[in-house]
């Protein structure tokens, strides 16, 4: 249509030269190109002689306009969220986690919040909003999700519309959410969906079926984009089209930190009043027994360990079900960290065998050079020889693996692409501003690609329980020392095995009066450098903070050595 209306206007345009013009909305000729606009009439003659030569000065816009065709409608800030939420649960669904999750659990949360908040399932809701978009049926969602936004638009009369453009230029009905203005005047601040919260829900929903994807899992699967989160908004239908406040709400340009998505599970969880979760029981694998023997593999660790990380487990009561098991209803409330926790018991375990003040730990590991050397002197070299674990050993090809990956993971965070292809438009006035930034930005991203001879590499890795892939064959990590045994660092005694290293060293167990943390930035520059490379190899694995794993270390130690200084006796008994 607009090459009809601009057919024979050829002249340049003033601010870019180029003829390749447009007409939006208002009739108004623009630039395809630079988007200027300009003031532009177009004279015709009719053919009836009964009517004077006329002079147009505006153009029809009756096609243009939101019909059934096009298939924009108006919709809502909480059906945008409902929406993500159920393109998050399919993309679980599809990674293995069980039906139940999207369809008993998760929705079933969702509505609880919707009724919690007085947006749905109430007799005042808020705002008039009534109507909710169900997780488990499209066609019901849509009707539902039209209901709503009728009904809110009827609440809503008199208010104005917002048109907008789309991204090649060409003007198009793009209204945006209806209630986005109002989102951000709420009251109940703290009640308010966020982006942040969508993975709590996920998180919560999760734990709930007790799947053995933790939250340092969760975010990993959101970083590498397998779970929708960045941009998600692309993957919404045609006809819920984005403009304005949209863009605050829904645009993300960062994965939100471990620490973040926590506490938005624990506001989430009160918020709504859950009821107790279910146990965790030793056979369910957020059990620390064996999510423990999880990242001993992933840490290239002997698997002789994982028992002495279960002696530790029992002294600490920590593998009780009244321990581990999240009950919203309690006085005090607390969802664990399990991973965190898995990760400290094993940091503890070896603190116990090693000590790992930068002396023991080396000395140790002599020994067991020594040792291995003297029990095969003289002897030919087979495959079964080397069967003692040593710690410079595993320093040496963990640390050159750990180096690699965060290399790796470096890159992948540069190249990572935060912006949409479609651009969102946050103000009619930015318009020409964001489709011109878009533009020169894709002319950079071309150019540098010809000058490179090649587009930068996609690199679409597929979902992996583990960081690390340790054996002896070409593109694993290293070699496995999985098979290792511990006997350099334990002594027979009285016929039962005790452990060499007999002290144990820990920072100060008593809680901060201030609720202020460990203070482990100003303890880190005092603390072992074994210690700390250990803290920083699990944090890695879990993509948290040395911080958060070093407390989980500290609470661990509390419920082991309460007013202790030194390694339980019959800690191997």
């Amino acid at each position: 249509m607009d090459e009809e209306i601009t057919d024979g206007y050829s002249e340049p345009c003033g601010q870019c030269g180029s003829v390749f013009w447009g007409v939006s909305d208002e009739g108004q000729f623009f630039c395809k190109n630079c988007h200027n606009v300009i003031e532009r009439t177009k004279d015709f003659e009719d053919a009836n002689p009964g009517f004077f030569n006329s002079r147009v000065s505006s153009l029809s816009a009756r096609k243009r306009k939101r019909n059934v065709k096009e298939g924009a409608r108006e919709w809502m800030v909480c059906e945008g969220f409902q929406m993500i939420l159920k393109l998050q649960a399919e993309a679980f669904i599809k990674l293995g986690v069980c039906p139940q999750f999207k369809t008993d659990v998760l929705w079933n949360f969702w509505k609880r919040y919707m009724q919690k908040t007085k947006q749905a399932y109430t007799r005042e809701p808020v705002n008039s909003i009534r109507g909710s978009v169900d997780l488990t049926s499209d066609s019901e969602a849509e009707s539902s999700a039209n209901d709503g936004a009728s009904c809110y638009a009827d609440s809503m009369k008199g208010a104005s519309a917002v048109s907008g453009y789309s991204s090649d230029g060409r003007s198009s009905v793009c209204s945006g959410s209806v209630d986005a203005e109002y989102y951000f005047r709420r009251k109940e601040s703290k009640k308010l969906m966020s982006m942040p919260r969508t993975l709590a829900f996920c998180h919560l929903a999760l734990l709930w079926v007790r799947e053995a994807i933790t939250l340092a899992d969760l975010l990993r699967l959101v970083s590498k984009g397998h779970i929708p989160y960045v941009n998600v908004h692309l993957s919404f239908p045609e006809e819920m089209r984005f403009f304005g406040k949209d863009a605050i709400i829904f645009r993300v340009e960062t994965i939100p930190s471990y620490r973040k998505v926590h506490k938005e599970a624990m506001e989430l969880a009160a918020l709504i009043e859950l009821p107790a979760f279910p146990p965790v029981s030793q056979d369910c694998l957020l059990h620390p027994a064996l999510l423990s023997l999880r990242y001993l593999t992933d840490a290239n660790l002997p698997d002789e360990l994982h028992t002495l990380v279960c002696k530790v487990i029992q002294k600490a009561a920590m593998g009780k079900d009244s321990f581990l098991t999240f009950d919203p209803t309690r006085r005090k409330p607390k969802l664990l960290c399990y991973d965190l926790q898995a990760a400290a018991l094993i940091i503890v375990t070896m603190k116990l065998l090693y000590r790992l003040d930068d002396k023991v730990e080396w000395m140790l590991a002599r020994k067991a050079d020594e040792k291995d050397d003297v029990k095969h002197r003289g002897k030919k070299k087979t495959k079964k020889m080397g069967k003692m674990f040593q710690l410079r050993r595993w320093f040496m090809i963990v640390q050159s693996a750990l180096e690699r990956a965060r290399k790796k993971e470096k890159q992948a965070e540069a190249m990572r692409q935060w912006k949409s292809k479609k651009p969102i438009i946050p103000s009619l006035k930015q318009k020409s501003l964001v489709l011109k930034r878009r533009r020169v930005v894709e002319q950079l991203q071309s150019t540098f690609q010809a000058i490179s001879g090649s587009a930068p590499e996609q690199q679409v890795s597929s979902p992996s329980t583990f960081q690390f892939l340790w054996e002896d064959k070409d593109g694993a990590d290293g070699p496995s020392l999985h098979d290792k045994c511990l006997d350099c660092v334990m002594i027979k005694r009285e016929k039962k095995f005790h452990i060499v290293n007999r002290k144990y060293w820990h920072t100060d167990l008593r809680k901060c009066p201030r609720s202020c943390g460990d203070h482990f930035r100003d303890l880190e520059p005092t603390l072992p450098r074994m210690y700390v490379w250990l803290l920083g190899l699990f944090s890695f694995i879990l993509g948290v903070e040395d911080a958060q794993l070093h407390s989980a270390v500290v609470q661990v130690e509390r419920r082991l050595l309460p007013g202790r200084k030194s390694a339980p006796e019959n800690l191997t008994e």
